[in-house]
């Protein structure tokens, strides 16, 4: 089991991304939050096992439809276990 945090960079706010984020973290079981960021980013912290972390990875990169991902930033960290199941933050 892994951490994963990472900042996605671009068009990613208002074109459903925290909600599609969601949606792929629940259909592999990962635990976590995805949100906002005061500076047009959205910020996603994920735990579970690696392959399903980098598979959320991945996506991330792309996103949905109406995305336009810039960048992604990210690091990983050994699970702390202390995530709820994974939530679109407000």
């Amino acid at each position: 089991m892994e951490r994963l945090e990472a900042w996605v960079f671009g068009t990613v706010q208002g074109v459903w991304y925290r909600a599609s984020a969601a949606e792929q973290a629940r259909a592999v079981g990962l635990t976590g939050w995805v949100a906002n960021r005061s500076d047009g980013s959205v910020q996603l912290i994920a735990e579970g096992p690696r392959e399903a972390l980098e598979g959320l990875l991945r996506w991330c990169r792309q996103g949905p439809p109406a995305a336009e991902v810039e960048r992604v930033e990210f690091q990983w960290h050994a699970a702390a276990g202390d995530l709820d199941p994974f939530a679109v933050r407000r």
